[in-house]
């Protein structure tokens, strides 16, 4: 199963990637961020689970669920790149905004900056096509709560 998303996630893409596809890199993307730090807490899980289940209107289970799915994948994902530029290509601009806001979510669950972190969100940022402005916009509207 994740060899057959990752042919489709690095296939040329002559349409946007299905809905599923796009739902899996941006939960992949999620927990790759939480990981960056060498720490994947239980707040940031936590975090992540929140954050799928409202944008997808999933229960506390299917979160979950589609976390672990999340989790498997981006243990065996070679870079970020593919998984903002599949977003990138299957979301408008002002989902995309929604999509930095989760992943600044994420960063700043357990209440701290890390400069890996900060690293792996410039770089999906300009992945995604998100200005920085924007992206700091974002980072501000997030850490003031």
């Amino acid at each position: 199963m994740i060899a057959d998303f990752f042919k489709r996630l690095t296939a040329p893409q002559t349409e946007p990637l299905a809905h599923n596809d796009a739902r899996l890199a941006l939960s992949a993307l999620l927990v790759r961020v939480a990981r960056t730090d060498g720490d994947y807490a239980a707040d940031e899980i936590a975090r992540i689970d929140r954050i799928l289940a409202a944008r997808y209107g999933l229960d506390p289970t299917g979160a979950r669920a589609l976390r672990a799915e999340a989790e498997a994948v981006e243990a065996e994902a070679p870079d970020t790149v593919r998984f903002t530029s599949a977003i990138r290509d299957a979301v408008a601009y002002e989902d995309r905004l929604a999509v930095v806001e989760a992943l600044w979510q994420v960063a700043l669950a357990d209440g701290q900056r890390d400069a890996a972190e900060d690293a792996i969100l410039r770089l999906a940022t300009r992945f995604l096509g998100v200005s920085d402005r924007d992206s700091a916009l974002v980072r501000q509207r997030v850490a003031a709560g």
